[in-house]
């Protein structure tokens, strides 16, 4: 039997450039003829060489490593890069991601957001032990520093703060990113502040007991973290902290 002929994708891409006093923001369509194999970055490349060097979108690895080119894809936000037109509908709209400082088009600045975030939560390892860069590294058990290496595959696209309802709600809440970004940091024994040094950050409803618990964020997930396991371990360390401050035994540290 003969291929099939392939498809003409119809792309309805949001425009509006924030610089320009004259834009306004509006759909514009945009007609490509479907190839084998063909991904979302690419076929934005097609539109902007062929039809409009002024579209606006971000790229970096084209590997969903970079997490650059997140946008709402027919309503869900996901990386452009890993997804084929195949598993889409002939007619395809494309948003920027919402919550974040749009800089034109389908381009956005996660970049800001998330360095606010990490001074917010000092995600750096707190210790007074002076290191010397001479002497071996320190070593760690296995078990642990897995679980450390899952919270750090975070490629920081936005995703699950674009699909979270409470982000929309709350503009100061954490999210899901920066829970998850606080929860590496009470997993990691070098860290000296204790699971107690993180309950003013975490254990209010701008943290993990702002969760709506919708899990909307692990389902959008391009590296399928395990977020929903990460929020259960935060709630049941926080609240074993609150009662140990209640009992007068003050803060325990635990990697349960």
């Amino acid at each position: 039997m003969p291929d099939p002929a392939p498809r003409s994708l119809t792309f309805r891409i949001f425009r509006h450039n924030p610089a320009d006093a004259a834009s306004t923001p509006h759909l514009q369509e945009f007609k490509l003829e479907e190839t084998p194999g063909l991904n979302l970055f690419v076929a934005l490349s097609r539109i902007r060489e062929e039809q409009d060097p002024s579209l606006q979108f971000d790229f970096a690895c084209r590997a969903a490593v970079c997490g650059s080119c997140g946008m709402m894809i027919n309503g869900k936000p996901s990386l452009g890069c890993r997804t084929l037109t195949r598993d889409l509908p002939a007619t395809i709209a494309l948003l920027p991601m919402p919550g974040f400082k749009l800089i034109g088009d389908l381009s956005v600045d996660t970049g800001t957001w998330f360095r606010a975030l990490n001074t917010r939560v000092e995600a750096w390892i707190h210790t007074k032990e002076e290191r010397d860069p001479n002497l071996p590294e320190e070593r760690m058990d296995n078990a642990t520093a897995l679980k450390i290496y899952e919270s750090e595959r975070c490629i920081e696209c936005g995703c699950c703060l674009a699909g979270c309802a409470t982000v929309g709600m709350n503009p100061a809440f954490l999210g899901p990113a920066g829970m998850n970004r606080v929860a590496r940091f009470m997993l990691d024994p070098r860290d000296e502040r204790g699971e107690g040094g993180y309950f003013e950050v975490v254990a209010t409803g701008d943290g993990v007991f702002g969760c709506l618990g919708l899990m909307a964020c692990q389902d959008v997930c391009p590296k399928n973290l395990s977020l929903q396991e990460t929020f259960g371990y935060m709630r049941r360390t926080l609240a074993k902290n609150l009662l140990h401050a209640g009992d007068g035994k003050g803060p325990a540290r635990s990697r349960a």
